[in-house]
């Protein structure tokens, strides 16, 4: 029990050296700079977040307005597509005889 004490002070002691030599490495100024930094970014991430999500939504209902058209639409081509076969296909049989 006694052993396990003393490490966990070891680990803190050398915890505690560590971030005071890392603060020794990293100037104030600078990390509030990146600090800034960082802020900004975040703010505009989630403004084009916000963007892309309102477009989403916009784009969804202009699609859920026109779905039906396209499909019927798509039935009507494919139904044209199948009487221009045909017609294509009696025209061929007759000029070949």
């Amino acid at each position: 029990m006694e052993t396990e004490q003393t490490e966990k002070e070891a680990i803190r002691a050398a915890s505690a050296e560590v971030s005071h030599e890392f603060k020794t490495l990293i100037n104030a100024d600078d990390l509030d700079s990146l600090k800034q930094s960082q802020h900004l970014i975040l703010g505009r991430l989630q403004d084009s977040n916000a963007v892309l999500s309102h477009f989403n939504e916009y784009s969804e209902h202009c699609f859920s307005e026109v779905s039906g058209d396209f499909s019927r639409n798509t039935r009507l081509l494919r139904s044209m597509k199948s009487d221009l076969d045909y017609i294509f296909q009696k025209l061929r049989h007759t000029w070949s005889q």
